[in-house]
């Protein structure tokens, strides 16, 4: 039996998941875990780039791991582990800087959106892409799953795999990007993409009156018979040929319609926010998960980068 393609994914811990996190990326891996040998990493190191808070960022961390697998990610079938615990990534990012040019990392999407917007970057922001590539190809991944927005980040990854393996020979793989069309963006309460930073999510563990707040706060057109953001998101847990009909009978009524989608909204997210909440009721048991994972990663980390240091010449055996 042909042995499963690897897959490599990261999940930065910064703030709580929402459903735009659930249905745009997190439900994926469900599918995936059992047709890849899964990685998947809590992307801790990224996430100091815009955390400054540690308690926050030590309690994101664990609520990112109780988060999947609380909506079914198996850690016997999937490997999931903390970035920060396996030094050879930010080893390997410091080696790829050699190689790589300012005038390349100043193309990536992040930098030229901050400064657009004026900031004051950090070298962590400027130098994300380095790090992000090191995470993918210390494992050899032969997909990452990211979302259309996101695919440069994998070009970059791949540039940066074929100037090591043409300066010093072969050595890592080239990945490819995973990209599931039927993935549809989710609509935020404001119809914006729900995002954290636009302050427009519905949370995906919040308790049924916080869920329930969000969703009657959704944007409606009062000129409409159609809501469109409510529609949008409501389809996401039912079909739409049920759904038709209950927009027909319901025009204008958007009381109503946000309603039934709080209660289908319920249904799905009720039994995994009791699993969530009994994972974070033990942290010692999330942490000895990742720990876990961290452990079984190490070893191929470990292994690509005694063969780094030899090729670039740092070892002397």
């Amino acid at each position: 039996m042909a042995s499963k393609k690897r897959l490599v994914s990261g999940i930065k811990p910064t703030g709580d998941l929402h459903l735009g996190n659930y249905f745009g990326a997190m439900r994926q891996f469900l599918d995936y875990q059992e047709e890849y040998e899964s990685h998947l990493f809590i992307a801790d190191y990224h996430a100091l780039t815009t955390a400054y808070e540690p308690e926050k960022l030590r309690e994101s961390i664990y609520r990112v791991a109780a988060g999947y697998i609380a909506i079914g990610i198996d850690p016997k079938k999937v490997t999931l582990y903390k970035q920060s615990d396996i030094s050879e990534h930010s080893e390997l990012a410091w080696v790829f800087n050699c190689i790589t040019t300012m005038p390349f990392l100043m193309r990536a999407h992040a930098f030229k959106d901050a400064e657009a917007k004026n900031k004051e970057i950090s070298v962590g922001t400027f130098d994300y892409p380095m790090l992000m590539a090191a995470d993918i190809l210390i494992y050899g991944a032969d997909v990452v799953p990211v979302g259309k927005d996101q695919q440069q980040h994998i070009e970059i990854a791949r540039d940066t795999a074929e100037k090591f393996n043409s300066r010093y020979g072969q050595t890592f793989k080239l990945p490819e990007a995973l990209i599931r069309e039927e993935v549809a963006t989710v609509p935020g309460v404001d119809g914006q993409k729900m995002s954290k930073s636009y302050k427009n999510t519905i949370p995906l563990f919040g308790s049924k009156d916080e869920v329930a707040n969000a969703v009657m706060g959704i944007v409606t057109d009062s000129d409409g018979e159609f809501p469109e953001y409510v529609y949008e998101i409501h389809k996401l847990f039912r079909g739409e040929d049920e759904l038709k009909p209950l927009y027909g009978e319901n025009k204008s009524n958007y009381k109503a319609l946000k309603e039934a989608l709080i209660a289908d909204a319920e249904k799905v997210l009720s039994p995994m926010r009791e699993k969530y909440n009994a994972l974070l009721s033990d942290k010692a048991e999330l942490e000895k998960t990742l720990v876990a994972g961290s452990e079984k990663v190490k070893e191929l980390a470990s292994e690509k980068m005694m063969d780094v240091r030899k090729k670039v010449g740092v070892s002397l055996n």
